[in-house]
């Protein structure tokens, strides 16, 4: 039998991603929504969480979508309620609210899904495979694309908790901290904030541990450049087109279809017959820390 489920939030990715991948899960039946300046057709629609919850049909599970810097006190809600939740990433503006949610689902015997939607890019789970077989020596990410496209009049990602250019390049972080075989040390950071944001938007990084590098740029022109490249000493691994084309020892490989929020679906409804959690906070500890080291450079304002 189907979860019932709540989507709070309804906006870009809800409807690119979250909608489409709802539609033809067979684990879960979306019957209501909450939004404030947006519904979905066919479904209960009700302006916040709480009157969903107090209003409208049962749902076992609910998918927050709404910016981070609001979605605690939602998250606190629903699992006081006794629901099971799904995290847009990422999963809090702090990661102190991770760990105060993790906390609370745990005592009230609920999952809590911290969705790193990346990590179910066609090419992850072989790349994660093949690394942990071969010695890396280092690694380099470039995550450019144009904000004006991806995030169009979305204020919220300029300010504070936001994150700026991290709210997509969390998504790299996310990929290598699944498929690298030992844990990433954040050494340096370069911030370029725009004189009239928050908020970054491009952010240069320093690895230690395993060396890496990584590149964040919300100015990009042109092709949409989404890589991971891994060194071995066996022949580099390498992941394209954010994730859904690996390439191995120099043979390109083909872009395989986007299934990760169809994946993301899939973990939700194991996570919950598992009675079980998974809200890992390395992507977002790797940011706060690239914050915490962060080489602070003003550039001239930006605007849409």
């Amino acid at each position: 039998m189907a979860l019932r489920l709540g989507i709070v939030g309804v906006g870009k990715i809800v409807r690119d991603q979250h909608l489409p991948a709802l539609a033809a899960s067979g684990d879960f039946d979306l019957v209501a929504a909450a939004s404030r300046n947006a519904t979905v057709e066919g479904l209960a629609n009700f302006k916040t969480l709480e009157a969903l919850l107090a209003e409208g049909p049962e749902v076992d599970a609910v998918a927050l979508c709404m910016p981070p810097q609001v979605r605690f006190a939602a998250a606190m809600t629903a699992i006081a309620a006794g629901k099971h939740v799904l995290l847009e990433k990422p999963p809090g503006a702090g990661l102190s609210e991770v760990a105060i949610l993790n906390e609370a689902a745990e005592a009230a015997g609920v999952t809590l899904f911290a969705s790193w939607h990346s990590r179910h890019a066609a090419g992850v789970a072989e790349a994660r495979r093949l690394l942990a077989e071969r010695r890396v020596t280092g690694f380099a990410i470039a995550w450019k694309e144009d904000v004006r496209r991806w995030h169009p009049g979305q204020a919220w990602i300029w300010e504070p908790g936001g994150l700026g250019v991290f709210d997509s390049g969390i998504n790299a972080l996310s990929i290598a901290t699944e498929i690298l075989p030992g844990p990433l040390m954040l050494r340096a950071s370069r911030l370029l904030f725009p004189a009239n944001r928050h908020a970054p938007i491009a952010a240069e990084l320093t690895f230690g541990g395993i060396p890496g590098t990584a590149v964040f740029d919300w100015r990009q022109t042109g092709p949409q450049i989404w890589d991971v490249a891994v060194e071995t000493e066996e022949g580099p691994v390498l992941l394209t087109r954010g994730g859904s084309c690996l390439s191995v020892d120099g043979k390109l490989g083909e872009a395989m279809p986007d299934r990760e929020y169809a994946g993301l679906y899939a973990h939700f409804a194991v996570l919950i017959a598992r009675n079980e959690s998974d809200a890992d906070p390395r992507p977002l500890r790797l940011v706060a820390d690239a914050f915490l080291l962060g080489e602070r450079i003003e550039i001239d304002s930006f605007n849409e």
